[in-house]
């Protein structure tokens, strides 16, 4: 491809609603245009890059058996009501009427329409394993778009859908789809990292996401650098202390806190470790009742795993009207000794196993200190997990201790079950004659996710910095002087074609623009590679060679060019 044959526009500066690096150097490179609030056109730049990500994705779905179809991006109501998500799903969904008012979704996701192909389709057990996947365009109703592709209402997404006649074929067939996602983002060339994770509105049993490394990730990973473990924060486990809770060795006392209403505030206060605090979050189980949580001083509360506590599902935070009424005292002082009886308390492992610890009197402008589990308080009703592991903390495999970094999401693959087979009544007759309904796994990549989070992957203060796999080109050869220069021109002919020729993917930069422009705009738009013929270079029988990614620039005779790239290329 020619630039003067190729449509793109680059801008200096990108406009002021962009905040995410990958929002702004997508606009400025002119990968997309905002047609409005969470809707992207594709330009032919950006489309280029889009469809090289489709392009390994397919690859490796069909290298892992699964077969590509293509399903309504319209869905019928009835659908949705039959497994209950019509009205669980939220606001998210966009729902919309047909001319007799009949209800339909743009579709979020395609779970319902699967499993009734699968229930018309699919009668035996002879016909399985099937794994079914698309690439198509998925609208979410998103409260606050924001970030361009990467927090987009309409985005581009692969989704697969496997069916199985037991268990242990939904797991072969789930170690499948993992394997290749970790191929497609090696592949890309991203670093990334597979966590465990929760299922959440999808449902099923288990669940992993894939992510790519990135400081601006809305998802904080906990990993073991000594070790394969990783996890989402909301499920990495966060184990008891090893050692034994230590004797109480201090009388109860109070201490007055006038002004003092958080634990670091106490702690300063009274000049002892933070964590030596307990602070009490108050809260409302499903059925209404109050329910007291403790968390050592320097914890934050995991609101996935309280909500898996028994009789948890479905909490709320209490309101300050609630707290005053039930402990007769203002947040900021509250405590378990002396709450309100008959009340739940739930402790998170780490308090538990605390002694001589300080929290709220339960009287305005208190705390006590010395509190002891069995002297001052009944032992907690139920000790469990509940909070946000932080770095240092054992990690769960036994192989070192846990880090923390950020990451953006990009695959889910879950092992759904039956939760849609049973629920819409999908079966196949087993070996033995039996009715069965199908074990069922979905596996999710958002596409045009990727894009975005790559480039928070790899950018510098010039602009991206693409992955060859995934760049609009993998090389681009700057012509300076083209319109001038009869050598020039005829030289970058004659090397564009040759190049074309040895199967190199290479964008010629005819324009008639300052160099500077010309190598600014390649390095913006992130080509991997770059070639520069001029007259001075051309009398010497030599072209310039620099790679995206640094290093030092290297004169190569004209005559060797093809080969040198494509040993650049094979790197």
């Amino acid at each position: 491809m020619r630039t003067s044959q190729l449509y793109f526009s680059t801008l200096k500066e990108a406009p002021s609603e962009a905040e995410l690096v990958s929002h702004k150097l997508m606009l400025r490179a002119g990968l997309i245009k905002r047609l409005g609030s969470g809707l992207y056109t594709w330009m032919p730049l950006g489309l280029k890059v889009l469809r090289k990500v489709e392009g390994v994705v397919r690859d490796e779905m069909d290298k892992a058996g699964a077969q590509e179809l293509l399903m309504p991006t319209i869905q019928p109501a009835e659908l949705w009501q039959e497994t209950g998500r019509w009205a669980l799903f939220g606001p998210q969904m966009l729902k919309i009427k047909d001319r007799h008012e009949r209800d339909f979704c743009f579709g979020p996701t395609h779970e319902e329409v699967i499993t009734d192909i699968a229930r018309l389709e699919l009668r035996s057990y002879k016909q399985l394993p099937v794994n079914f996947y698309q690439v198509q365009v998925k609208f979410r109703d998103e409260i606050r778009p924001r970030f361009g592709v990467m927090r987009a209402r309409e985005f581009v997404m692969k989704d697969a859908y496997s069916f199985d006649a037991s268990f242990e074929g939904l797991q072969a067939s789930y170690g499948r789809m993992y394997q290749a996602y970790s191929n497609v983002f090696s592949r890309l060339g991203l670093a990334f990292r597979a966590v465990a994770a929760d299922t959440g509105a999808i449902g099923g049993s288990g669940s992993h996401e894939f992510h790519v490394l990135a400081d601006a990730g809305e998802d904080l990973l906990a990993y073991c650098p000594d070790s394969d473990y990783a996890a989402n924060v909301e499920l990495a486990e966060a184990l008891a202390p090893a050692a034994p809770r230590a004797a109480a060795s201090e009388a109860l006392h109070d201490v007055e806190t006038p002004k003092q209403t958080t634990c670091e505030q106490v702690a300063g206060l009274m000049g002892i470790p933070i964590e030596k605090t307990v602070k009490l979050i108050a809260v409302i189980d499903a059925a209404g009742k109050l329910v007291i949580v403790l968390l050592r001083g320097d914890h934050s509360l995991n609101e996935v795993k309280l909500g898996k506590v028994e009789g948890m599902d479905g909490f709320r935070f209490a309101t300050e009207e609630e707290i005053r009424a039930a402990f007769n005292c203002p947040p900021g002082f509250l405590g378990p000794v002396g709450a309100p009886a008959g009340t739940r308390i739930i402790a998170d492992r780490t308090v538990a196993a605390m002694s001589d610890w300080v929290c709220g009197a339960n009287k305005p402008k208190f705390h006590i200190a010395g509190v002891n589990w069995g002297r001052d308080l009944p032992e907690a009703d139920v000790v469990a997990d509940v909070r946000n592991v932080v770095a240092g903390d054992p990690s769960p495999d036994g192989r070192g201790v846990l880090a923390l970094c950020r990451g953006i999401e990009v695959g889910h693959v879950f092992q759904l079950r039956t939760k849609y087979s049973e629920a819409m009544n999908a079966t196949f007759t087993d070996v033995d004659g039996q009715l069965k309904p199908f074990e069922m796994g979905c596996y999710g990549i958002g596409v045009s996710r990727i894009v975005g989070a790559a480039i928070e992957q790899n950018h510098d203060e010039r602009g991206i910095r693409f992955p060859l796999a995934m760049a609009p080109f993998a090389l681009a050869v700057v012509a300076v002087g083209y319109h001038r220069s009869d050598a020039v021109k005829a030289a970058a002919d004659q090397l564009y074609a040759e190049l074309q020729a040895a199967g190199v993917d290479v964008l010629l930069d005819d324009r008639n623009e300052r160099p500077g422009s010309m190598f600014a705009d390649m390095e913006l738009i992130g080509i991997p590679h770059r070639l520069t013929l001029g007259d001075k270079g051309l009398a010497e029988g030599m072209v310039e060679y620099v790679a995206r990614r640094g290093g030092d620039l290297e004169k190569v005779p004209l005559g060797e060019v093809a080969a040198f790239i494509r040993r650049k290329l094979a790197e």
